[in-house]
């Protein structure tokens, strides 16, 4: 007759061990100063034009060492984009591209962030720009953690590669050599570095 109630006591440990764990997750939080978002894309098929977005901001929150469960969030602000040319940003910003005024913040949200051996993760989840949202895995690269004065700060670097047309960013002149002015495919790196939230 004893068993039952400490059974009922081993369950009753386990729940809160178990709730206790899941209760000790670490958010983090971008450091806006030393991160950055760059994007290169091809241009009249023979060169290539690099941009920025200057205003982002995201998050981080994680109960694993390995960040195996990591919940990203990162938002860019599409009107701030630049390619250091006022006239090609003003084009970029309007309806042939980011149409920036209608569409203004470019948005991610993580559904899995997958270990691949060493410190390279698979980060996949749902981007939206302009009014469309499709799947986007990116190619990480965990740069590590380091304890300062002003609390722990970790590191990443993300690369994906991706299809401008499939977001509605439209704008399509075919050159008379072959090939477009702007290339299809643009290369995005994001060098991130994250505060630990108290």
């Amino acid at each position: 007759m004893q068993q039952t109630p400490r059974l009922f006591l081993a369950l009753a440990a386990a729940l809160s061990l178990h709730t206790g764990l899941q209760a000790q997750s670490t958010k983090w939080a971008v450091d806006k100063a030393h991160s950055n978002v760059k994007f290169t894309v091809t241009h009249m098929a023979i060169s290539e034009v690099d941009g920025s977005f200057r205003t982002f901001d995201g998050s981080l929150e994680s109960a694993k060492p390995d960040f195996s469960d990591a919940k990203i969030q990162f938002t860019i602000e599409a009107t701030s984009i630049s390619t250091e040319n006022e006239n090609r940003d003003n084009h970029l910003r309007g309806d042939d591209f980011f149409n920036a005024t209608q569409f203004p913040k470019i948005t991610f949200s993580s559904t899995s962030m997958k270990p691949m051996g060493g410190n390279k993760y698979q980060l996949t989840g749902n981007m939206t720009v302009r009014d469309v949202t499709k799947t986007v895995t990116w190619d990480v690269t965990y740069g590590g953690i380091m304890s300062t004065p002003r609390g722990r700060k970790a590191g990443f670097k993300a690369k994906a590669t991706i299809n401008r047309f499939d977001y509605n960013l439209k704008w399509n002149r075919a050159m008379e050599a072959g090939g477009l002015v702007v290339g299809e495919n643009v290369d995005v790196v994001l060098n991130i570095q994250l505060n630990e939230s108290k």
